[in-house]
């Protein structure tokens, strides 16, 4: 099954092609009320920890190894994923942050995430619950 997920800039404008629009950010955006954004939801159960998110913008740590780390929270933490693993199989998500540059920001770890964590269900989903059930073999 394919998913639509979307990055976007919570200061970008709002779509109707945006579906389910969840800031992810662990901080408020500055500036913004809530009202003004519509939101269909603040998780922040999926964004980087804090102590990640300081050591990565205080320079302590390489992007790679913010990745590789967030990474791991994430495998780490499976059911923090799965809010947004029901957003997504409902409608278009888009994950949104106030990060200056989306393309170097942690969604992108964050959406590959959800992706391989909704794909991996959906091949579990399609194995049998047992091969014994399925056996054709009579017993007579």
């Amino acid at each position: 099954m394919s998913y639509e997920i979307a990055l976007k800039r919570i200061y970008a404008l709002v779509d109707n092609d945006d579906g389910f629009r969840i800031l992810t950010d662990r901080l408020w955006p500055r500036g913004k009320a809530r009202e003004s954004l519509s939101l269909n939801d603040w998780y922040v159960e999926a964004s980087p920890s804090p102590l990640l998110r300081r050591q990565f913008h205080q320079g302590v740590i390489s992007s790679k190894v913010f990745e590789i780390r967030y990474r791991g929270e994430l495998r780490d933490n499976p059911e923090s994923l799965m809010p947004l693993m029901r957003y997504a199989r409902r409608n278009r998500l888009t994950l949104l942050t106030a990060s200056r540059e989306l393309e170097n920001s942690y969604l992108i770890v964050l959406r590959d995430m959800l992706v391989e964590a909704l794909r991996a269900e959906d091949y579990d989903e399609a194995l049998p619950a047992s091969p014994t059930c399925f056996s054709r073999k009579s017993h007579g």
